[in-house]
């Protein structure tokens, strides 16, 4: 039989191995690279592996820094927008810097047509040399100023594509802010802001809802076979939750090993369809070999369901929410409980539980 302390002494070779590689590779012990060689050494991210082995034996800070900010971008989210401010600043002051060359070169065309003007209107008698003469300088301060304007045009066009591809990057890097990055389903900063704007207008107070779900027992999980299969579940889960409901319904992470699921225009009754067929949906699936010689069996989920409605804003509806969550694990987990078929009661005896 397998000794409780068993865990903890696989946590602690883990650790040893995360630093003993650090090390050995001349890497600094700064906490930003512990997290990339932890995620890589443990095999919880394929493409994160391969991306530091093929950084060979000698890695450097910016090479690390590089991978840091495309599978951590919420802990490389202040170096990227410094980044886009300073390309933005240099852009748009050589945007600036440019018209205000064209419009100096204008400025001396228009002189040379003023000049012209006034020459050709003091004149009683035109010669054929004279107007070849300022034809010639006409055709010549005209084709400076289109050569100068293509010029022009062409450069704006590549610090427009410059800029797009800043902004196409700060795009990216709120994707990945707002991305969970072990289950790459949306994360609780994603969560708030969308859970808030259920109540900008009334029908979306009259027609959405919100489902929690936790997984049960999950901290017996961990202790009993380690921090990265319960990585493993966490992601399985987080898959049937995703590929289980519409493509525009709303699945986040929202803690540990808690989720989230924001319904729009849907009753009661097909709120709770649709959380308890999830619910079983992850019942049914065997978790076997996560890792070799691991079987984790059946693993299932609780579930509280709350109508916006039924709750005063945002806040509340998550509290009422998870009011219904909490009543599925007190009267035997694996079940989906509504909030409004909880009877009121006074105090806060309900909370005299706490979360497995």
């Amino acid at each position: 039989m397998q000794s409780a302390a068993a865990p903890t002494e696989r946590g602690n070779d883990i650790a040893s191995t995360v630093v003993a590689t650090m090390s050995q590779m001349g890497v600094i012990g700064l906490p930003r690279n512990y997290e990339i060689f932890y995620e890589a050494l443990t095999g919880t991210n394929a493409a994160l592996s391969l991306e530091v082995i093929a950084l060979g034996n000698r890695p450097t800070q910016e090479q690390l820094d590089l991978i840091g900010h495309k599978f951590f971008a919420q802990h490389h989210g202040q170096g990227i927008v410094e980044h886009a401010r300073e390309v933005l600043a240099r852009e748009l002051e050589g945007v600036a810097s440019l018209l205000r060359n064209e419009q100096t070169h204008l400025e001396r065309y228009g002189k040379v047509l003023d000049e012209t003007s006034s020459g050709l209107n003091s004149r009683t008698a035109m010669s054929q040399e004279l107007l070849q003469k300022i034809v010639g300088v006409m055709a010549v301060a005209t084709a400076s100023t289109i050569d100068h304007g293509k010029q022009v045009a062409t450069t704006l066009s590549d610090k427009s594509s410059e800029l797009e591809s800043v902004k196409s990057k700060l795009e990216e890097y709120k994707k990945l802010a707002d991305t969970d990055p072990l289950t790459h389903i949306w994360n609780r900063r994603a969560f708030d802001r969308r859970i808030a704007k259920i109540y900008n207008d009334n029908r979306g107070v009259l027609f959405s809802a919100l489902i929690l779900a936790d997984i049960d027992r999950f901290k017996d999980i961990n202790d009993r076979h380690g921090h990265p299969v319960g990585d493993k579940i966490l992601r399985i889960i987080a898959s049937i939750f995703q590929s289980s409901v519409h493509r525009d319904m709303f699945v986040a992470r929202t803690g540990g090993e808690e989720f989230a699921l924001i319904v729009e225009g849907t009753t009661e009754e097909a709120t709770f369809e649709i959380a308890d067929r999830v619910r079983l949906l992850v019942a049914q699936t065997q978790l076997k070999d996560i890792q070799p010689g691991v079987n984790c069996g059946q693993v299932t989920v609780s579930m509280g369901v709350c109508m916006a409605s039924d709750a005063d804003g945002a806040e509340d509806l998550y509290a009422k929410a998870d009011r219904a969550l909490y009543r599925s694990k007190l009267i035997g987990r694996n079940r989906v409980t509504r909030y409004s078929t909880i009877a009121e009661r006074q105090g806060k005896n309900w909370m005299l539980y706490k979360k497995d």
